[in-house]
């Protein structure tokens, strides 16, 4: 990936991050309402870096293993596939983190909120809808 691709990536994360407030009656609204904490960028980072998390697809429960590396790598499969997918990801100065996944064509960043429910970080897309939990994280790159 080239430098230009790059800074337009994280150009990207920075401005899908200045607008994705809780929208009313959104899973996040209701999440918040109920207790759940929005982390800060510097909590995502320390919770993330340098783990591989499993994370459950809300829509489809799908398993994904992510490994969220220190140098904004990332790794990631789908449990029970030997796909391999690579990417990189950034948490932004909005307190979201953002991925992109490498493909067809250029990546396409999803950036995320995350927040603590009972315990169990909760990851929500722009529109407030639940994304998916995390529901096991583990030290370095087991993906």
């Amino acid at each position: 990936m080239t430098a230009k691709t790059l800074i337009c990536l994280l150009a990207g994360a920075l401005l899908a991050g200045l607008a994705s407030p809780a929208h009313a009656g959104s899973d996040l609204e209701k999440a918040l309402a109920a207790g759940g904490k929005r982390l800060t960028g510097e909590e995502i980072a320390e919770r993330l870096t340098g783990k591989t998390v499993t994370f459950v697809s809300e829509k489809t429960g799908d398993k994904f293993l992510v490994f969220y590396g220190v140098g904004n790598e990332t790794a990631g499969r789908k449990v029970g596939s030997d796909t391999a997918m690579t990417g990189f990801h950034a948490v932004t100065d909005r307190d979201h983190i953002c991925l992109g996944w490498q493909g067809r064509g250029l990546p396409r960043l999803r950036c995320v909120d995350v927040l603590l429910i009972d315990g169990v970080l909760h990851k929500f897309k722009a529109d407030g809808s639940l994304s998916g939990r995390i529901i096991e994280l583990a030290d370095g790159n087991t993906t």
